[in-house]
């Protein structure tokens, strides 16, 4: 019987962990290595022989945690600048 060990991709893991990173510490750029280490681990994953490389779940979840941080940082960003910016035209023109 002759298997062959299957591994977990590093790269999945790394996603994975700045995923969650990115909700405590290190916002933007734990999101952006979440995403990025995810692509390439997906990647890596779908080119490897089938079934010898484990971690495509890590690397969904790593890429759906960073995904959503970038985009409620946008959200806020659009939010705050809508609103600061309405708040300085107001003050601009009824000062």
């Amino acid at each position: 019987m002759n298997t062959t060990a299957r591994t977990t991709s590093t790269t999945a893991i790394v996603s994975l962990v700045f995923g969650i990173v990115c909700w405590i510490a290190i916002p933007i750029i734990g999101a952006i290595v979440a995403v990025v280490c995810g692509h390439v681990a997906r990647t890596e994953i779908r080119n490897a022989p089938p079934g010898s490389i484990d971690g495509d779940g890590m690397a969904i979840a790593g890429l759906l945690l960073g995904y959503l941080h970038l985009a409620l940082i946008a959200m806020f960003l659009l939010l705050v600048f809508t609103f600061l910016g309405g708040l300085a035209f107001f003050a601009h023109f009824f000062h």
